[in-house]
């Protein structure tokens, strides 16, 4: 009796042992690319069933009973969850349970276009890029935010955004307002006043700008050409709003039948500001148009030696001698190429 007891005893703690490295062990397998995404609206029956025909669990019976204890087939919570490796049944149905998702880190820097930015979006969240434009393209999502779909990339710095990737497009573009309106303080806006522009304005302008140089020295002084001439009535005359009008971003140089291209962004043919924004405006740009100089220049041309700096001038006579020597260079440079060729 007391040998049979023992056995029992034995098989029980063995059964444990089993099950607790059923569960405790582990025996979560990493999916390809180690996340695994739960979409709004999906259900446990269909979780479990995706699980295990992709292999990262290897049994649904074990998978069920964890579930079962820590309440989860009523708590399904969508979202993008990574699978560690070593991972146990048992965390992997906690993180679930708790809706630990891995942050979505979405990173801006230049975008030129609502539809570039749609389809960066779309990529890394649970709606697609038509979702991500369908809101950026609406007047009426836009409106609440004082934008409209030629101003609405003003309302997006440069900046690392972080949200979970079941984040939805209005959820999306309010942090980035946010951040905007932050930026826009009353210091800002009181200097945007006092050089005559809106801050969509200022950030219409600095866009043209970051288009224009890379150069940071230099940009202020690039802002104080354009105001000068805002103030004169005199067009803008910027190449970077010609090729944003054409859709042309890889141009190298522009020709006169690109001038002659009719849209309210090419500012050869129309004085003032274009409708909005031709790309996403750094703050250290948006800040070298608040804090320009006061300088008599008018015109301001690329260095002949490529080095990417300008000569700026105040009067056209310069400027055309200025401009004279850099189309000189660039032709030398083609020749060079064509015979290289």
């Amino acid at each position: 009796m007391k040998k049979i007891f023992l056995l029992l005893f034995a098989l029980i703690v063995l059964l444990g042992a089993f099950t607790a490295w059923k569960i405790f062990g582990p025996s979560v397998i990493i999916p390809e690319g180690k996340f695994y995404y739960i979409k709004t609206g999906e259900n446990y029956p269909a979780i479990k069933e995706d699980l295990h025909r992709r292999g990262i669990i290897k049994t649904p019976v074990w998978f069920d009973m964890v579930a079962q204890n820590l309440d989860y087939k009523n708590a399904v919570k969508p979202g993008k969850y990574e699978i560690k490796k070593g991972m146990s049944l048992f965390e992997l149905v906690r993180m679930l349970r708790g809706g630990r998702q891995t942050p979505v880190d979405l990173v801006i820097t230049k975008l030129r276009t609502r539809e570039n930015l749609a389809g960066k979006a779309g990529k890394m969240f649970e709606f697609d890029s038509l979702q991500m434009i369908a809101f950026l393209s609406n007047n009426d999502s836009l409106n609440v935010y004082g934008l409209d779909t030629n101003t609405v990339l003003s309302g997006v710095l440069p900046d690392t955004y972080t949200y979970y990737w079941n984040t939805t497009p209005k959820k999306v573009f309010q942090k980035f307002f946010d951040a905007s309106q932050k930026f826009w303080n009353d210091e800002r806006k009181k200097k945007a006043d006092s050089i005559g522009l809106t801050p969509a304005q200022v950030s219409t302008l600095a866009s043209i700008i970051d288009e224009e140089s890379n150069y940071a020295p230099e940009k202020s002084n690039i802002a104080s050409v354009y105001l000068n001439r805002l103030r004169k009535n005199i067009p803008l005359q910027a190449d970077p709003t010609v090729k944003f009008a054409l859709k042309d971003f890889a141009l190298k140089r522009i020709y006169e039948r690109h001038l002659l291209f009719d849209s309210p962004y090419n500012t050869y043919r129309n004085a003032g500001l274009p409708p909005g924004p031709i790309c996403t405006p750094q703050r250290a740009t948006l800040d070298a148009v608040l804090n320009a100089p006061k300088t008599d220049y008018l015109y301001f041309v690329a260095k002949s030696d490529f080095s990417g700096a300008h000569v700026f001038a105040a009067n056209y006579d310069d400027h055309l001698k200025y401009a004279r020597e850099y189309q000189e260079a660039l032709n030398r440079e083609d020749s060079i190429r064509k015979a290289n060729q």
